[in-house]
């Protein structure tokens, strides 16, 4: 039990840093988004702090809490950026529920690493749930550093493990560094 909320844990001082980063540019600007912004990372702060503190949430909260970083973060980037979240299917059926904060790392990484290419530049995410199946697709530009540059870092690794404690057998993933894209697959089946 302890290693899975030693696991977990590394997410949020992450999580803490990059979206008071993000705040703070806004405020910079003088953005009059920002008083909804506070009350939106708010909403996400007590979701980390609170809501997430058990091994599974409910699959809506961690739907909300993925759009609402995610429309956070596409707040400080021009409107002509590629950035795409679609969630669709049975995301408001009873009693499914996920580990919380399990897919955050890559979406997180995704902003910190994609949109930096001259032509071209996208992230799109796609969320399905059919069936009690969950879907996950992210998949984000990248520059090409050298060929010798590794896929993954600590966020993936852990992903990666969790996955392995808390969903054996019933999940599929998929990381992909090729052509300057980087994709992230997951199938978890939700239900025993």
């Amino acid at each position: 039990m302890w290693k899975k909320i030693f696991l977990k844990a590394q997410l949020n001082p992450h999580f803490l840093f990059n979206t008071l980063n993000n705040l703070y540019s806004l405020t910079l600007k003088k953005d009059n988004q920002a008083p909804e912004v506070i009350l939106n990372l708010s909403d996400m702060m007590s979701y980390t702090l609170y809501e997430s503190n058990t091994e599974k949430v409910t699959l809506t909260k961690e739907l909300e809490f993925i759009q609402n970083y995610f429309n956070l973060e596409k707040m400080r980037y021009p409107a002509d950026k590629n950035i795409r979240l679609n969630i669709s299917g049975d995301v408001d059926a009873k009693g499914l529920y996920i580990a919380p904060l399990l897919t955050f790392s890559c979406i997180e990484n995704a902003f910190k690493y994609g949109l930096k290419t001259t032509e071209g530049s996208f992230i799109f995410l796609d969320i399905k749930v059919k069936d009690s199946l969950f879907y996950f697709q992210l998949e984000n530009d990248v520059e090409q550093i050298n060929d010798a540059r590794k896929v993954g870092g600590i966020g993936l690794e852990n992903m990666q493990k969790r996955l392995q404690l808390l969903y054996p057998g019933k999940h599929e993933l998929q990381i992909e560094d090729v052509d300057h894209k980087f994709k992230v697959t997951l199938k978890i089946a939700l239900k025993n």
